[in-house]
């Protein structure tokens, strides 16, 4: 909606036709959507007003990239360096958390040409693009594991991988065949000319739930005792359930009785550029000695639900869902 008015209120900018004139005002010769929504607070805001919304703007993009970026970084430290070093301390995760933030943050800002490039920079277009090319297979093995019991660890994984292999053949052939302008002759291979990246999104999600089903049904099932509460019929389940890797954890019994023979050494005063690395890493300087593993909690969480407000959340779901696809279905 704010881009439709803006383009009514600002037709010689926001809706301009001719490219040279296009590419005069935003950089792209494609369209000035990507000014859509500034212009139109900038031009018709109150000077408070307009501070706050850009503020507000502001505020969501920097929640967002920091949630990505620390999710990231995560993901690498806990999931690939530590399984890599099992004996890292928690400073060396911790330095090689923040150093992977560095580099993620160095190639997002080696990748702003790139999205200028694509798409002829319109910044809508790249990320529903690059959402198109690479979220399907992600949702395809999530809904299948929820709704559809047989799916097992065989089928998801080789989903994913040609899932994955698929839509990155897609993004390629995107970023490498730039978009023509206006007025001009579509001469890119037919998948990228005649195949919309919406329609690419929905081939995409079809062949990964295809090589799910098709590599389940040629493997062994996952037995019913490792699926209750995991699946949403079993969601209200009562009965044990026994996971499918039972993590052992070997500690070495240590003897913590004081003894008389060793004496207590005094504490070394902490260099200043010690103690300031610390505080860069989110470290103190006392170190912390193994935790022993707590008993697991078996107490299951209460997933009962009002009558009423499941049903308005269930009438509200299939009323934005509809407006969805009808959108998406019109527009495209």
């Amino acid at each position: 909606m704010p881009g439709m008015i803006s383009r009514i209120l600002f037709p010689d900018e926001v809706a301009c036709v001719d490219p040279v004139v296009c590419k005069s005002i935003c950089g792209a010769e494609v369209g000035c959507s990507n000014i859509a929504y500034p212009k139109l607070v900038v031009e018709l805001m109150p000077v408070g007003l307009r501070g706050l919304m850009l503020a507000v703007i502001l505020a969501a993009l920097m929640s967002s990239l920091t949630s990505v970026f620390n999710s990231s970084s995560t993901l690498f430290t806990l999931d690939l360096y530590h399984k890599a070093r099992p004996r890292a301390s928690e400073m060396e995760l911790m330095i090689v958390g923040r150093v992977v933030i560095v580099i993620l943050v160095s190639v997002s800002l080696l990748w702003i040409p790139v999205i200028q490039a694509s798409n002829s920079g319109q910044l809508f277009d790249y990320l529903q693009s690059v959402t198109s090319f690479l979220v399907p297979p992600i949702a395809a093995v999530f809904l299948l594991a929820i709704f559809w019991p047989r799916a097992n660890e065989p089928g998801a994984f080789w989903g994913l991988i040609v899932g994955l292999v698929v839509g990155l053949t897609r993004m390629i052939l995107e970023f490498s065949n730039s978009y023509p302008a206006c007025g001009q002759d579509d001469l890119r291979p037919a998948v990228l000319a005649r195949v919309h990246y919406l329609y690419f999104a929905m081939i995409l999600f079809s062949v990964s739930c295809i090589v799910i089903v098709t590599v389940s049904l040629a493997t062994a099932p996952i037995a019913e005792e490792h699926l209750y509460r995991l699946t949403w019929w079993s969601r209200f389940s009562q009965k044990h359930r026994v996971d499918l890797v039972n993590q052992v954890v070997t500690t070495e019994t240590l003897d913590l009785e004081p003894t008389n023979d060793s004496e207590e050494e005094p504490k070394k005063p902490v260099p200043c550029w010690r103690r300031a690395a610390l505080v860069i890493c989110g470290l103190s300087g006392s170190g912390s000695g193994p935790v022993a593993p707590e008993k697991e909690n078996s107490e299951l969480n209460s997933l009962q639900e009002k009558p009423l407000w499941r049903n308005v959340c269930n009438i509200n779901a299939l009323l934005l869902l509809t407006i969805n696809v009808f959108l998406y279905g019109y527009w495209v």
